[in-house]
């Protein structure tokens, strides 16, 4: 079998959807090194640059031009005689010759659409008609939660039989065991306090970070924050200066994933109060590394932080504060609830995850 990808995220994206690509084409060449794995681009760069090591995976240069990605993309998947085309980050080309192929397009979230005061008028309006030509050309879809499912049926119209429901995983950084002397280096680096929590994630307005800051307030609990910095930041930093929280409240930049998966191990909780997303990666990073997990009780975060994590109510940063402060002063909880979230947590990974595209690729060939 020879299956083609849409790699401009695999290639180009840090975070989210680069992750996905990336870990989605290791665990396939990983576990079916039988088939030959094409990553369709204008060019490539060092991310993913162990994938390519295998080889299995190749990359293909795309032909030049504006807007080769929606018109040239998909026949050059079909020159190389591809079985299947997988468009990574929900969109397919638009243009393809008559020789057969099968298309899949992975949907992550449609939150353009429901918080539409997150995204500019034209951002909009081009995602929403990007997903929904995606969605009407594929042969299937695949949805990274059952909660995208039903906004991809709600939004989109699309039957449901038509979409498949396929967790993602993690990196694998969060499935090792660190050295000690690693651990100890890393905590030296970042100055890292005995015990804190911790939150994860781009620091943008439906991340919700300000809460955390204010359920943490007056309670001395350390809060160390990771992700990239957007306007949404002169918020939480005018709210920790009004109230004296510069010692309280640390910002750490430059964290590489081995470092950030040590970070995680370290914390005695990790806390992501999101308002909305389609799956939610940094609550499986937090199980995998046996972090007691506070989370939304919205959107796919239960799917993600399975029954023994603790949820809130996002809005209600008193309610954050409690849950926090519940678990900050009882040890015994926090190990009951690690562990029976590590247990939870293993069906997001790689081999399942794995087997589960294969199969969704056979049926579709077949």
């Amino acid at each position: 079998m020879k299956i083609t990808f849409d790699a401009k995220r695999f290639f180009h994206n840090t975070s989210g959807l680069g992750n996905y690509s990336r870990d989605l084409v290791r665990i396939l060449a990983k576990y079916f090194p039988e088939n030959e794995y094409i990553l369709l681009n204008k060019n490539k760069s060092e991310r993913g640059a162990d994938s390519l090591e295998n080889p299995n995976v190749h990359f293909a240069e795309t032909s030049k031009g504006s807007m080769s990605r929606q018109f040239k993309m998909g026949k050059d998947a079909q020159k190389h005689n591809a079985d299947i085309f997988h468009g990574l980050s929900g969109e397919l080309p638009l243009k393809w010759d008559k020789k057969t192929i099968k298309k899949i397009v992975t949907i992550h979230d449609l939150i353009f659409v429901r918080y539409p005061q997150y995204y500019s008028f034209f951002d909009r309006k081009i995602h929403l008609w990007k997903f929904k030509k995606a969605a009407n050309s594929a042969d299937k879809i695949i949805a990274i939660s059952e909660q995208t499912k039903l906004d991809i049926i709600q939004f989109l119209k699309v039957p449901e039989s038509k979409i498949e429901v396929i967790y993602q995983g993690c990196h694998k950084a969060f499935k090792e065991q660190q050295s000690s002397e690693l651990i100890q280096n890393i905590k030296q680096k970042f100055n890292l306090p005995e015990r804190f929590i911790l939150n994860v994630g781009t620091i943008e307005e439906r991340k919700n970070l300000l809460n955390i800051v204010k359920a943490i307030k007056d309670t001395g609990i350390p809060l160390i924050v990771v992700g990239k910095k957007t306007k949404y930041i002169q918020k939480i930093a005018s709210f920790i200066q009004k109230n004296k929280m510069e010692k309280q409240v640390h910002f750490l930049e430059g964290v590489s994933m081995d470092e950030l998966a040590v970070i995680y191990k370290l914390a005695d909780i990790f806390v992501y109060p999101s308002f909305f997303e389609g799956f939610g990666i940094p609550v499986i990073e937090a199980l995998f590394s046996k972090t007691v997990t506070v989370t939304s009780n919205t959107s796919c975060l239960p799917e993600a932080g399975g029954p023994d994590s603790v949820y809130i109510d996002p809005e209600n940063y008193l309610d954050i504060q409690s849950k926090i402060k519940f678990l900050w002063d009882n040890e015994s909880e926090r190990k009951r609830r690690s562990d029976k979230g590590f247990e939870f947590v293993q069906k997001f990974n790689d081999e399942p995850i794995a087997n589960q595209l294969m199969d969704l690729y056979k049926k579709i060939l077949q």
